[in-house]
């Protein structure tokens, strides 16, 4: 679990290293465009897949698992298409469940 966690936080970390560098556009605006529509997106998804099994609220493991494929797809069609809107579907209802799905504190 510990180990999962570790994954979990690299891709994070690895996703809004790309959506910055993205939005501060450090490289060409091909990169930029690549790095926060595209790579941010499979990043995430993936955290979502390492997070899914990990959630303390086993009822919602597939929806995580959902929310993870609803990223990825998004991110792979063609931004003109208007159901490239799955990706930002899938970043919300992954953090949702993310954040409905932590420990309470006593």
């Amino acid at each position: 679990m510990k180990n999962q966690q570790s994954i979990q936080g690299i891709l994070s970390i690895a996703a809004l290293i790309c959506l910055g560098a993205g939005w501060l556009n450090l490289f060409s605006p091909e990169i930029n465009h690549l790095l926060s529509r595209k790579i941010f997106y499979y990043l995430i998804g993936a955290s979502f897949i390492v997070q899914a099994p990990t959630l303390t609220n086993k009822n919602f493991t597939y929806a995580m698992y959902a929310a993870a494929l609803l990223c990825v797809v998004g991110a792979s069609l063609p931004e003109e298409s208007k159901l490239s809107v799955l990706k930002t579907i899938g970043l919300l209802g992954g953090i949702a469940i993310s954040f409905t799905n932590r420990p309470r504190r006593s």
